[in-house]
């Protein structure tokens, strides 16, 4: 695996967005832990978005292949069918917090966040690492693309972490998050790396990590563990690639499988989004980064790159002030959005513990900042694009044409009740 050094040759290139040619890999790092290469609903006060489907019992799972993976019907907690907007009707603020990797170490943020959410009525979107269900003994399972057999450039997980992170994920599914994929072995440099795969190698890729979800009881040996309670042929429907990578071989690939969206375009602007391939691209965006003149990508690794440059471990110093700032970019996003052109905001992050912890502290800091206040929906990207696709596309089209912090003339009753 990949440590420190993986900053110094990656994550600084895209600091700051001025820099356009460099955003793409500032949004790298799957990170659990310290370094960086290592990994780790229609809801938020919306009296019309409550869950309305309960959990589903043992009794309802129908197993699928060997067992790891189960059928248990329709996921719980999940809003009601979205409707189209009326005329003149103001738009939701949309609120996607998404994490990569999704692997539970030993660290405690994967049930954080589970009970965060839950206090908050908020769904989130775990991209889970394929390989993060595979033990390393079977690490020669994995053939990754333009890479020797086993090879990874974030770390196999113990045993018991990968127990934990069954659990969690099979917890945060029952809860009503969405399990999408960050694929496998995060190849983010040389001629191995994701940005250079063919359409077929991402098949290739993604037929793998599907296969370590669904055959994980093979691959482990531990036939007495509950299945996770999904059919992950039918959830997944979306992902983000290493270090926002590789996207435009992906999407031929992406629409192939079905797919409804893709996270892993870099350096995007807060505007509502657009279809490429026929797939939603709802990437990360650029922010204000409170102190400076450039914007910063929303992502916990980018605020990272810009405060303590190439380690994990900046002066504790300096914690307070980098917490603040932190989360400042984050609320700062969100205020722009939220006061004028009501564009979706979408926040990427790790599960790690980088410079003290404080970028998982921001993180709750934001949410508990965005949550309850009118019209915030804190989604999974799986129920934003529930929203989009019933939508009248000369509304989305109209709501297109507003810029970043553009409110719209007259009014939203105005502005779209002449479209």
């Amino acid at each position: 695996m990949r440590g420190i050094s993986g900053i110094s040759r990656r994550g600084l290139l895209g600091a700051g967005v001025g820099a356009a040619a460099a955003v793409g890999i500032a949004g790298c790092g799957s990170g659990n832990g310290d370094k960086p290469g290592r990994s780790g609903p229609g809801k938020g006060g919306d009296a019309s978005a409550q869950p309305t489907t309960p959990a589903p019992t043992k009794d309802d799972a129908k197993l699928i292949g060997d067992g790891s993976t189960a059928d248990t019907g329709k996921q719980p907690h999940q809003p009601d069918t979205p409707v189209p907007l009326e005329p003149g009707q103001t738009p939701p603020q949309f609120v996607i917090f998404s994490w990569d990797g999704a692997g539970e170490v030993g660290n405690g943020l994967f049930p954080r966040f589970l009970e965060l959410a839950k206090n908050h009525d908020a769904a989130m979107t775990f991209f889970l690492s394929g390989i993060y269900l595979l033990p390393e003994s079977k690490k020669n399972l994995y053939r990754p693309p333009n890479n020797r057999v086993g090879a990874s450039d974030i770390g196999y997980l113990t045993d018991d972490h990968i127990k934990d992170t069954l659990k969690y994920v099979r917890q945060a599914w029952l809860e009503g998050h969405e399990i999408g994929t960050h694929f496998n072995g995060h190849f983010c440099g040389g001629s191995g790396s994701v940005g250079n795969w063919t359409p077929a190698q991402w098949q290739s890729e993604i037929d793998q990590a599907m296969k370590f979800v669904t055959e994980w009881k093979t691959n482990s040996g531990w036939t007495d563990l509950d299945p996770l309670p999904f059919d992950y042929s039918k959830e997944l429907v979306g992902g983000r690639t290493p270090c926002l990578l590789g996207q435009d071989n992906l999407l031929p690939t992406a629409k192939r499988l079905n797919w409804r969206y893709d996270a892993s375009s870099p350096g995007g602007r807060q505007t509502w989004p657009v279809k490429r391939q026929g797939i939603w691209d709802l990437p990360l965006q650029a922010v204000p980064f409170p102190g400076h003149s450039f914007e910063v990508l929303s992502m916990d690794y980018n605020m990272l790159a810009n405060q303590s440059k190439n380690t994990t471990k900046g002066m504790p110093s300096r914690y307070p002030g980098w917490r603040k700032q932190a989360t400042d970019a984050l609320l700062g996003g969100f205020d722009r959005a939220y006061g004028s052109n009501r564009a979706p905001f979408y926040i990427g992050n790790h599960f790690e513990q980088w410079n003290g912890g404080i970028y998982m502290d921001a993180v709750e800091d934001a949410l508990k900042g965005m949550a309850g206040k009118k019209d915030v929906r804190l989604v999974s990207f799986k129920q934003f694009v529930d929203w989009l696709d019933v939508q009248d596309p000369k509304i989305l089209a109209k709501l297109r044409t507003l810029e970043v912090g553009q409110k719209p003339a007259g009014g939203w009753n105005s502005f779209l009740k002449a479209v």
